[in-house]
C-alpha cells in the first residue's frame, strides 16, 4: 500500500510543461529526455511531464513537413497538440518557448508571462535589447520565474573546470562553436550565441566592449570586462565545426573541446529545477547583457571593427 501511494505522488505532483514551436529539434529532444520515451535512460531528467504542445505556423527555418513530422512525434509521446498557443492556459504549470526565430520569442512569451506561468525561452532569448528588455520587464511586474540558456552553458567540462577549487579565479577564457548564420536571427544570435554562452558561463557578466571582426569563414569577438579582463569568442563556419573553449586560470591553462551528449540534459535539469522552485539559475541581467554583447557585436562588424560600448 505505501509503495502504490507513493508511485501516485509521483504521478500527480510532475509539473505539467506546455512546448511553443516546433520548428527546431529541441521540441522533440526536450520532450524525450522529459517523458523518458525514445532515448536512453542516461539521458533522462526528472520531476515534469511535456502534456501539451503548439507546433507554431510556417517557419523560415525548417519546411512544413519537417514540422508536420516533428508533430507527429510528439504526438506519439503522448502530448496534446493546439492550435493556439494560449489554448494552452489553464492546463500547464509552466511553458518553454522554442521557436528558432528570436523575433517571435517576445509576443509568444508575454501572455505566459503575464498569467504567472514560468517559462523557459531557449536561445537566442531575443534578436534585440529592445525585446529583451521588455521580457524581463514583463516578468517582473507580474513576478513570474523567467529562464534562457544555450545548453552548452552546462556543458560537463565547463561545470568541472568551474567547480575545481584548484584552478582558482578564471582571469580570461577563449570560447568556440559552429556560427552558421540566418538572415533572421542576425549575426551571432542564430548559433553563435552558443559560444558567446559558453564564455559567459566561465567569465562571468561585466563585460563592457567588444570589437568583432567578421568574415564569411568566421566571426572573432574580442570582450573587455570591466575587471580588465580579456574574452574571446570565435565562430566558425568552416573546417572543423565543435564547441570548446580554453580556461586562463589562476592554477592553469584548461584547453577543453566540448562532448556534447549531455548537454540537453544538464540544461533540462536546471530548467525544471526552475519550474519546480521558481528560482531562475542565472540572473536575468546576465541574460540581457549576452544581448547586448551580440548586438554590439553586429554594430562592431558593421563599422570595420571598431569597439562598440555595451548598451547596458
Amino acid at each position: 500500500m505505501d509503495t502504490q501511494r507513493t508511485k501516485y505522488y509521483l504521478v500527480i505532483s510532475l509539473i505539467k510543461i506546455g512546448i511553443v514551436g516546433f520548428d527546431t529539434s529541441h521540441a522533440v529532444e526536450f520532450t524525450k529526455r522529459i517523458n523518458h520515451t525514445g532515448i536512453t535512460e542516461d539521458h533522462w531528467v526528472y520531476g515534469g511531464k511535456v502534456v501539451i504542445g503548439y507546433p507554431g505556423e510556417r517557419s523560415n527555418f525548417v519546411s512544413d513537413e519537417v514540422i508536420m513530422e516533428r508533430t507527429q512525434t510528439i504526438r506519439g509521446f503522448g502530448v496534446e497538440i493546439v492550435d493556439r498557443a494560449e489554448d494552452m492556459i489553464g492546463k500547464i504549470d509552466a511553458v518553454m518557448i522554442e521557436f528558432q526565430d528570436g523575433n517571435l520569442h517576445l509576443p509568444y512569451a508575454k501572455p505566459f508571462l503575464e498569467a504567472g506561468i514560468p517559462t523557459f525561452i531557449d536561445k537566442p532569448f531575443t534578436c534585440s535589447l529592445s525585446d529583451a528588455r521588455e521580457i524581463a520587464k514583463i516578468a517582473k511586474e507580474n513576478r513570474t520565474p523567467l529562464f534562457s540558456a544555450s545548453s552548452l552553458r552546462y556543458a560537463l567540462e565547463v561545470q568541472d573546470v568551474k567547480n575545481r577549487k584548484d584552478l582558482g579565479r578564471i582571469l580570461g577564457a577563449s570560447t568556440f562553436s559552429p556560427a552558421h548564420i540566418h538572415p533572421d536571427n542576425p549575426g551571432l544570435f542564430n548559433y553563435g550565441i552558443h559560444g558567446v554562452e559558453t564564455l559567459y558561463a566561465l567569465m562571468g557578466s561585466g563585460c563592457i566592449s567588444v570589437r568583432c571582426f567578421s568574415y564569411d569563414d568566421w566571426d572573432l569577438v574580442v570582450g573587455k570586462w570591466d575587471d580588465g579582463r580579456i574574452g574571446v569568442f570565435r565562430g566558425l563556419r568552416r573546417g572543423s565545426l565543435k564547441y570548446g573553449f580554453t580556461a586562463f586560470c589562476e592554477g592553469g591553462i584548461i584547453p577543453i573541446v566540448i562532448d556534447p551528449r549531455y548537454i540537453y540534459r544538464e540544461l533540462l535539469k536546471r530548467v525544471l529545477e526552475m519550474f519546480k522552485t521558481g528560482r531562475e539559475p542565472i540572473p536575468i541581467e546576465e541574460t540581457i547583457e549576452i544581448i547586448a554583447f551580440i548586438e554590439a557585436s553586429l554594430k562592431s562588424a558593421e563599422k570595420d571593427s571598431k569597439e562598440q560600448k555595451l548598451e547596458i
